[in-house]
């Protein structure tokens, strides 16, 4: 099987490091994931406030948070607010078409503010978004996710954040996560030396990303914050592969089918067309209703204006 090594892009978001994978300079989604954040892993002392993300919006996409450290509270324009803490997924789905849209803060919680009583003083988080097929009438939407199909297969402990999946013993998982097109989460964390062999569904797109430590697979070695990369045409019946890693590793798989429409991203919109992320732009910055509003003194955050350049 022909795998691809891409890097992260380093930046800070929220005043958190994070490892950008998706998108990546050549490289198109895999399936309908469009977007791949490693945000952390970081330590805040006695004083600091952690991630701190302002008010934004989004169109055309849903956003899948998925917790390995820490938590987070989550408030959307749409009156939902909810902490997510370790193993759990929040899907924010902002809806399709120019009526639709959505807006959401992001902030770390401790116990003296709102978080458990156990709450780290640190995180570690995946950041997701899903582009959703634009000839779908989708509707705005939350969901929260604290219970996943969570099982023990080889060396490492499996958690499936959304989709299904059959073991290579032959055991079906099925995550409740809402989805609109065919894909696939899983979360792998080996508990002891050695290796995992997961299926792979004909006709999906894969990556591989590594959250802590390193996996071996096909002679080749992936690093912490990079991604292993393949796709369909090396996905056929029956297909699987095999990943090698040390006691502590951890790693997040996803895969599914490519979408058929275009997916062009811009600061926090994605669309199948250039006029759509302008209008966009326009409605965010005006106030537009169709984004509403959140409970929150956090600091609105404006969208910038498209390059020139930007090809539609």
């Amino acid at each position: 099987m022909t795998i691809k090594t891409l890097e992260p892009r380093l930046a800070d978001v929220g005043g958190i490091p994070i490892a950008r994978l998706l998108p990546n300079r050549g490289h198109q989604p895999i399936g309908a994931w469009c977007f791949l954040d490693h945000a952390g892993p970081v330590e805040f002392g006695e004083g600091e406030t952690g991630m701190q993300v302002g008010r934004h919006p989004h169109i055309n996409l849903q956003t899948f948070s998925w917790m390995l450290n820490g938590e987070v509270l989550h408030k959307d324009s749409l009156g939902n607010e909810q902490v997510i803490t370790k193993n759990q997924v929040n899907v924010m789905t902002a809806g399709t078409g120019l009526t639709q849209g959505i807006s959401h803060t992001e902030q770390s919680v401790f116990p003296e503010t709102g978080g458990s009583s156990d709450a780290a003083r640190g995180l570690s988080m995946v950041q997701l978004w899903i582009a959703l097929p634009t000839d779908q009438q989708i509707e705005r939407g939350f969901h929260h996710y604290p219970k996943l199909p969570t099982w023990r297969e080889d060396s490492a402990e499996m958690i499936l954040t959304t989709g299904s999946y059959i073991s290579v013993s032959g055991e079906r998982y099925e995550a409740p996560t809402i989805q609109y097109s065919k894909m696939v989460g899983i979360d792998v964390s080996f508990l002891e030396d050695g290796d995992v062999t997961l299926n792979l569904e004909p006709g999906f797109e894969y990556g591989v990303l590594v959250t802590e430590g390193q996996i071996e697979s096909e002679d080749m070695v992936c690093k912490q914050d990079q991604l292993f990369r393949f796709h369909d045409a090396d996905v056929s019946n029956n297909s699987s592969i095999k990943l090698i890693a040390k006691k502590g590793t951890r790693v997040m798989v996803i895969g599914g089918e490519p979408l058929s429409n275009k997916v062009l991203l811009w600061w926090n919109f994605v669309a199948d067309n250039k006029q759509e992320i302008e209008q966009s732009i326009i409605d965010w910055n005006n106030g537009h209703e169709r984004f509403g509003d959140v409970d929150s003194t956090m600091e609105r955050l404006p969208a910038p204006e498209l390059p020139k350049g930007f090809k539609g």
